[in-house]
């Protein structure tokens, strides 16, 4: 009770807060990033070195109302097929851009439904990639996969284009539930997709759960979380379900008086976390669970924890290079995101010029400040002496926060620290370190 009490008088019940995946956030993307600026930032890697790659596919066969990610539904395949041939045509571009020799050190296709491309279109796209783009050695290549659109030969032709991690989403087994937010899939259809994932040989498994959902109750979680559990992923994302019907209308379906409050979603998710960690999961920062084998786990354990628009990663590439409509790339320079707009994405590309719409580029104290938020984000903790010439200015930013959350934080030997018992506060003091305007109405719940 007193722990509650302590974040009702913080205002972590009320707040709205982004998930700090970036540093600025997306809503202080502007056009004055474009095209331009893009080709600049992707001449300037490196030669001969590695980056990472994200490929979006916004096509799903059909839309669950839950779900705030740009995409499309489509009954055929032939949007598909033209959208890839804009893609091709992207990765070739970005092909006579790159400077020579530079390797490809991550891939991850997410979406929308990246599954629903038939074997031959996914044979083809990472053909086309690997043309552009050879892998490194011991390089991961992950793929969000949709248990109701996955089958034998899709596996296959993921596992042969070199797929060696599937990320599954799970959301809630409940039945009523998944009736409400329009994602029909039950347990024993996600069985089936693991035992194929597994039988082909992909050994490397993510799933991702929901909490926060309409009607989701105590019992309910514990029945879903279990029932996970059973099918031994080696990483889990437990998310909060982030009602943003102004942003994602199709969330307007989706009973906003059946939502628990924002106690009862701590409740909900801390029922959650300790059953995985009873069952031996490692906690990876504010809502992710690995194995201890799992490099996710091994990443924060050495301090390399790092965090990106997928979430946490132990990605260490410091470019991240983002295709297809909506895609956000992140340089040393600054970020590029794509047009969200398919057929503005499909007209610049058509033209000849990157579909760079918005974006920002790093100036005054952004890199301190992202660094921070990074670090706090991942450890819990952050030290002003890893600041060199500005461990001053770091000094005295975290001896503010330290003042503003009044003794749930300690500031130790330069270093502020977020106890466990405070962690649900993780994003409301990332929030301290924005030097930019959070406008609640563009974010959700800070739990």
């Amino acid at each position: 009770m007193e722990t509650k009490t302590k974040f009702e008088r913080l205002g972590l019940f009320d707040a709205k807060v982004p998930r700090y995946t970036s540093y600025p956030t997306a809503p202080h993307f502007s056009d004055r990033v474009g095209s331009d600026q893009m080709q600049a930032w992707i001449k300037a890697v490196p030669a001969g070195g590695q980056i990472s790659l994200y490929i979006h596919i916004p096509f799903c066969r059909r839309l669950c109302w839950f779900c705030a990610c740009r995409t499309q539904g489509t009954a055929t395949a032939a949007p598909v097929a033209a959208y890839l041939e804009t893609l091709f045509a992207e990765i070739d571009m970005l092909a006579r851009t790159l400077p020579p020799g530079v390797r490809l050190n991550r891939m991850h296709w997410g979406g929308g439904t990246p599954t629903l491309l038939t074997p031959d279109m996914i044979a083809g796209l990472a053909g086309k990639i690997a043309g552009v783009l050879p892998f490194t050695p011991g390089a991961e290549f992950s793929v969000e996969i949709d248990p109701n659109e996955i089958d034998g030969p899709r596996v296959d032709a993921l596992v042969a284009a070199g797929m060696t991690r599937a990320s599954i989403g799970v959301q809630d087994f409940d039945p009523d539930i998944q009736a409400v937010i329009g994602r029909d899939q039950s347990f024993e259809i996600t069985a089936q997709a693991v035992e194929r994932l597994r039988d082909a040989g992909v050994h490397s498994l993510n799933a991702d759960i929901l909490f926060g959902l309409p009607h989701q109750t105590p019992e309910r979680i514990t029945d879903s979380v279990s029932k996970l559990l059973s099918l031994g992923p080696d990483r889990v994302a437990l998310y909060g379900y982030a009602h943003v019907p102004w942003m994602a209308r199709r969330q307007s379906l989706i009973p906003s008086d059946a939502l628990p409050t924002p106690a009862e979603r701590l409740n909900l998710f801390e029922i959650a976390r300790k059953l995985f960690t009873w069952d031996g999961y490692e906690e990876v920062g504010i809502d992710h669970f690995a194995v201890p084998s799992d490099s996710l786990a091994k990443a924060q354990a050495a301090g390399q924890l790092k965090r990106n628009f997928q979430g946490y990663t132990d990605d260490q590439n410091d470019t991240l290079i983002g295709l297809g409509a909506s895609s956000i790339s992140r340089f040393p320079q600054g970020y590029a995101q794509n047009n969200p707009a398919t057929s503005r994405y499909a007209t610049a590309v058509r033209d000849g010029v990157f579909a760079t719409a918005k974006g920002h580029a790093f100036q005054g104290d952004d890199l301190l400040r992202a660094a921070i938020i990074e670090r706090i984000m991942c450890d819990f903790e952050v030290s002003a002496q890893d600041f060199g010439a500005q461990a001053d200015q770091a000094r005295a930013l975290m001896r503010t926060a330290a003042q503003a959350f009044d003794e749930t934080l300690i500031l130790q030997n330069d270093t502020l620290i977020i106890p466990p018992a405070s962690r649900a506060l993780t994003r409301l003091v990332a929030r301290h370190f924005d030097d930019y305007t959070v406008e609640e109405g563009r974010h959700a719940s800070a739990i």
